[in-house]
């Protein structure tokens, strides 16, 4: 025995000595990082306070931040696949709809919009863009970006087309897909969708409205005004924290997606996967596409109880009032609103005129130093003609108007008034 211990430590010994350059070789390998820990991440997080009284994203209320913070669970487990289905459902109620094809993008309004058209248009294809702000100019060059035959209907930020002009343009260019923004919020518009969705079944062609400002803010009904793909963001009136996109397709718009000859340019917003991944393809099981953003689910689906909670009807009704008492304000200030027609104003965010003799990037610098408030100046084609000032979904009440209101009048007194 005593020797065989001693055979067992000779051995031993020997397996040592030999593995020894391994091991100094795997501990210089070890020990050869040469770029340092960058010294701002050894720094504490550190977040500023701030009102955001822009376009979005708006701030999120406790109870949606609390959700967000909750243990995360995997991506395919049951209970993710239930709050999933919650989500589909609370999604359903905010766009009323009925359509089973109904899911939330892993991304912002963006990555709604390329599926949208990723999905339904195949390269060749005609499609008709309505341009009366920065995301008709969006669409249209994700459009062309794949392949598409791409056509304008361009109007100047805060124009509207009307029925009869957007009829027009669909029997000129006979397009698969037709896209609207309802809510643009670079101008402050809120567009009329009444008859559109008509008007695009007579020529079977798919509508495609934009949302991502006006959901829970101003009244759209998906299913009863025609709309083939609906999709909004989760940033705004929705009180999330961005990151996840609400989308929904009719039945017209999945037998186009589910019919193509070519496969979709992305792989990671191609709906034959999406949906299984929603559980939305009838399969009796769900399969691995990508891992979904866990705690962005939380918060959607909380912020979508929110609203359920609240009610629809009531969100707009608020949304509506908060908004013209902010008109009043502007009013009263000797501001011009940008958008005149009211009917047409964007109760999420508001337009005004950059008033005279003032740069309009010293009045928003100076709100943000001295009130910690975001507001901002134009987007694409309505930079240097507007002012915006975003009041939406936890942000959405008459104290933070005074607010606004009480930070612009400052900034007026103090800041440089040019003499023309």
């Amino acid at each position: 025995q005593i020797g065989s211990l001693r055979g067992d430590s000779s051995l031993q010994t020997l397996l040592a000595a030999r593995s020894a350059p391994l091991l100094q070789r795997l501990d210089r390998s070890i020990s050869s990082a040469t770029i340092p820990p960058p010294a701002c991440i050894l720094r504490p997080l550190e977040a500023p306070l701030r009102y955001l009284f822009g376009p979005g994203p708006s701030n999120v209320p406790p109870r949606i931040l609390a959700a967000q913070g909750r243990p995360i669970i995997g991506h395919m487990h049951p209970e993710m696949f239930e709050i999933m289905n919650d989500i589909k459902r609370g999604i359903q109620y905010i766009f009323q709809t009925d359509n089973n094809m109904t899911i939330a993008m892993s991304g912002s309004g963006h990555a709604a919009m390329e599926c949208a058209v990723f999905n339904t248009v195949e390269p060749g294809e005609s499609v008709l863009v309505a341009i009366n702000g920065i995301w008709g100019e969006r669409v249209a060059e994700i459009a062309e970006r794949m392949g598409a035959n791409v056509h304008r209907m361009v109007k100047t930020p805060g124009g509207y087309f009307s029925n009869k002009e957007i009829e027009q343009a669909v029997e000129k260019h006979k397009p698969v897909l037709f896209f609207l923004t309802h809510g643009e919020s670079s101008a402050g518009l809120c567009h009329p969708v009444d008859g559109i969705g008509d008007i695009c079944r007579k020529h079977n062609c798919l509508f495609l409205v934009d949302t991502v400002a006006s959901l829970g803010a101003a009244p759209i009904f998906m299913d009863k005004q025609n709309i083939d793909i609906l999709y909004t963001g989760s940033q705004k009136a929705l009180n999330a924290p961005p990151g996840t996109a609400p989308i929904s397709f009719n039945d017209r718009a999945c037998h186009k997606m589910f019919n193509r000859k070519t496969k979709p340019v992305s792989y990671l917003f191609d709906m034959t996967h999406l949906s299984n991944y929603w559980g939305c393809d009838g399969q009796p099981a769900r399969v691995y596409h990508h891992t979904g953003p866990v705690s962005g689910f939380f918060a959607l689906r909380e912020s979508l109880a929110v609203i359920a909670e609240k009610g629809l009807e009531e969100s707009w009704k608020k949304h509506k009032e908060v908004a013209s008492y902010l008109y009043r304000g502007l009013e009263d200030l000797g501001l011009k609103l940008f958008i005149p027609e009211r009917d047409l104003r964007l109760p999420s965010v508001t337009t005004i005129a950059i008033p005279d003799g003032y740069n309009w990037k010293e009045l928003l610098a100076y709100i943000m130093k001295h009130h910690q408030m975001e507001m901002t100046g134009g987007l694409g084609p309505s930079i240097g003609m507007v002012m915006r000032i975003g009041l939406m979904g936890y942000n959405c009440e008459k104290v933070n108007a005074d607010m606004a209101l009480h930070a612009l009048a400052d900034a007026l007194k103090n800041c440089k008034k040019s003499k023309a």
